[in-house]
Order: C-alpha cells, then structure tokens, then sequence
C-alpha cells in the first residue's frame, strides 16, 4: 500500500510539476476520508534548492527519507546532469521495490540511473529524441501521456503528472479514492495513458461548450443505447461533422469515449455494490456480461471478477 512518498528536487526545478506532487501526495485530506501520505519534499543536503522561475524552494528534508518512500518521484530540472547521490538513491529504491516516478525530463535521472534499459517510457514530446538517443537501451515512447512498466513510472509534460500520480493511486488504492482526489483538483477526465489506465472524474471537461450538454447526456445514460446517428442527432449535426467534431473536443472516437465511460461506472460499481457481472452490465450499457468482460479484458487485462476481487477487498 502506498503510505510513503518521497520527492527529489534538483537545481533549477519545475515549478508547476513540483506543485502537482505536492498537491497529489502532500495535501492532507484525511478529513474527507482519504488517505494520509508520508510526504517529505528532498534535495541532496536538504537545502534550498533555485528553480527555473527565478525564486528557491526550501525542502525539509536531505535524501534519507527517499531511502525508505514507497514512492520515490523526480521532478524536472531542465535537462541537468543528476547528481551522483540522487542516482545512488533511485537505484536503491528500485532495487527493494519500490515505485520510482519521472515528471517530464525527470526522465532523464531514471536513465542516468540505468531504470530505464529495456523499458518503455516516456517524456515532454520535445525531449523524446534526445531520450532515446542519450538512453539507446530505453523504449522511448513519445506518442503516450504516462508510462507504467513495472513499478517504474514516467509521464510526460506538465499536467500528464496528474494522469500518472492518479493512476499509480488508483493502483494501489482503488479507482473511488482516485477519483475523490481528481474531484478534490479539479481536473479533466481520464486520459489514456499508454496503458490504459482510466481515472474516474466528473462531468468532463471539453475545450468548448459545443459537447458539453451531450457529454452530461450521456454520462446519465449510459445503460441507453447511443449510436453516432443519435448523438449527432441530439446535436443537430451530420454524423461525419459529429464524429470529427467529437475528436477533436474529447480526444477520442464516440464509440471510445461511450466505452471508457461505461467500464469506468463498471469498476466502480464492481467496487462499491453487490450487484451482479451482469446487472452492473446492464447498468452501465454493455447489454451482456460477456461484452463488459470483453471489454475488461481489452482495457484493463483483467475480468470483473478478478476487478472486484482485488478493490472491493481494499475498500
């Protein structure tokens, strides 16, 4: 279980992607029912620490506290050489199982550490060449909002920080409290992120109002049935319009987006009630408990069974 969390911060630091790991796992949130994280925010001596915006952050702590953190994540430094013992140390915490996170070009540390030979990964897409040509042995990825391979974890620029550190927690503590959290950051919907891990969120968040009322539609119905031709329809476009429009605001397909919506209310149905596999696949628009396993197995390389198995006994 995911109690502790360590965050290395080196010279020149990001600002934003250093905010996003302290808001994640550095809030406490006790009072609403979520869990506490041990957060400690490291350097190498434990001093302050400039970053690239032009003012210095104090951590609190050296590197010890890294040597015990369930998580172990580093922000980005704007390409930096890491330093000797910060490599030392995501080595060792690799090496005794822990989780090790990249933000952004904090990519670059994890290669430098040797983490990621043989693994996918990836980081900010301006960076990815010069990841792949530094790490030849590394499995760059540069189309990919975050990476799982093992308990290595990398993401991409800026707010694929927030994909990731959601999906490791609703990976070590299930989807409900990952989505508490998202609500709590007022973030957009799930992305996917190279492996298919989707965070359950509110009402999504589009680029412009055309989608909005549909998507809130949807979302209440998803036990209906909806075709390109009825949600056109409901939007008072041509289906081809619709289908472009659609992608183009949400990222995704009709079909891909109505899909992930449904198996995420079947995860947190499969979690939170005793219905049955094929109530909950009722419920959430699959028609068939064979089709919501299909999908199950397609999206999360599991069953509903094997889903409910492993969360509902957390909760």
């Amino acid at each position: 279980m995911l109690r502790s969390v360590a965050v290395i911060a080196m010279q020149e630091v990001a600002v934003f992607e250093l905010g996003v790991l302290c808001e994640l796992f550095g809030y406490d949130r006790t009072p609403e029912g979520l869990p506490h994280y041990d957060f400690a925010l490291c350097s190498v001596d434990g001093g302050p620490v400039p970053t690239h915006s032009g003012f210095a952050v104090a951590p609190s702590h050296d590197l010890t506290p890294a040597e015990t953190a369930d998580l172990v994540a580093v922000v980005p430094n704007d390409i930096q050489q890491a330093p000797a013992e910060v490599i030392d140390v995501l080595r060792r915490a690799h090496e005794r199982g822990a989780w090790v996170m990249s933000v952004c070009t904090g990519a670059f540390a994890l290669g430098e550490a040797g983490l990621l030979d043989d693994r996918r990964c990836t980081t900010h897409w301006r960076h990815t060449d010069r990841l792949a040509a530094r790490f030849p042995r590394a499995k760059v990825d540069p189309g990919v909002l975050y990476v799982a391979d093992g308990t290595v974890l990398t993401s991409a620029g800026t707010a694929a920080a927030i994909d990731c550190g959601l999906a490791l927690i609703r990976e070590e503590q299930g989807s409900a409290v990952a989505a508490q959290i998202a609500r709590r950051m007022v973030v957009p919907p799930h992305r996917d992120g190279g492996q298919a891990q989707f965070i359950e969120t509110p009402m999504p968040t589009v680029s412009c109002e055309t989608m909005q009322p549909l998507l809130t539609h949807l979302l209440e119905t998803l036990d209906r049935e909806h075709t390109v031709e009825t949600m056109a329809d409901l939007v008072h476009m041509a289906p081809r319009t619709f289908a472009r429009r659609f992608r183009a605001e949400t990222g995704a397909t009709p079909h891909d987006w109505l899909t992930g919506q449904r198996v995420l209310l079947a995860r947190r149905l499969l979690e939170e009630t005793d219905l049955s596999v094929d109530a909950i696949a009722d419920r959430a628009g699959f028609g068939s408990a064979q089709t919501l396993r299909h999908h199950f197995g397609q999206r999360l390389s599991t069953t509903p069974q094997g889903y409910r198995g492993t969360f509902k006994a957390k909760s």
